[in-house]
């Protein structure tokens, strides 16, 4: 039914819109990932998010220990809409299901910290798709993310203050590394069928009373529903 569906609502977005979204689906990647790890300060983590979709980084895991995570639309100005946010929320602690389910799916999970270093960030490799974990404003990552990370990865800094604001961090990150990828020969682009998945998901976000156009489909096709 998903694809008579398509059929049904992609005459009601316009031409501009449809052309948008395949433009940005091709700069879209899922090779390089966002993990932030229980931030408190939702105008932070919603900046992250900001990032995310300006630098072409679809995916980013969310998760919430002793922190819900809620998103502030003046920071966030809409990204949120057009990202793939998985939250990590079931247990006491979190982190540990989020990384394993990131190494499963191959992910190298690449933890930020100013106190340990094995790699800066410009000569991070970037072969392999690559998890990016980001903590707490005021105490960084937890001692498990750090353990269980494959690299630890530092900024470079010449001042007086250790760390940047996780949202700066994060932004310098994201796009330094997505550059690096873009001039790269790497294959860091969307499948066919991720971006074919992708226009339908937004399609589905543009169009009014999408509920509507979907029960008129059910009611027509009863036993597909």
């Amino acid at each position: 039914m998903d694809k008579e569906f398509q059929n049904r609502i992609e005459p009601l977005v316009s031409d501009h819109k449809k052309e948008l979204f395949k433009k940005v689906l091709n700069d879209r990647t899922r090779h390089l990932t966002v993990v932030i790890e229980d931030v408190f300060q939702s105008q932070n983590a919603s900046a992250v998010l900001r990032s995310c979709d300006c630098f072409g980084v679809q995916d980013i895991h969310i998760i919430e220990n002793r922190n819900e995570y809620d998103i502030n639309p003046l920071v966030a100005l809409g990204s949120a809409k057009w990202l793939t946010m998985e939250k990590y929320n079931k247990k006491t602690y979190n982190t540990v299901d989020c990384i394993n389910s990131l190494k499963d799916k191959g992910y190298t999970i690449v933890a930020t910290s100013p106190h340990e270093e094995d790699i800066l960030l410009d000569e991070l490799p970037l072969d392999k798709p690559i998890a990016l974990l980001f903590g707490t404003e005021a105490e960084g990552l937890t001692d498990k993310a750090l353990e269980m990370a494959d690299v630890h990865m530092k900024i470079p800094m010449y001042g007086f203050t250790e760390s940047f604001n996780i949202s700066v961090s994060a932004a310098m990150c994201i796009h330094t590394l997505t550059e690096k990828l873009r001039k790269s020969t790497i294959d860091w682009k969307l499948s066919q069928k991720e971006k074919h998945d992708l226009y339908f998901e937004w399609l589905k976000k543009v169009v009014k009373k999408v509920e509507y156009h979907e029960n008129e489909l059910k009611k027509n096709h009863p036993k597909r529903s």
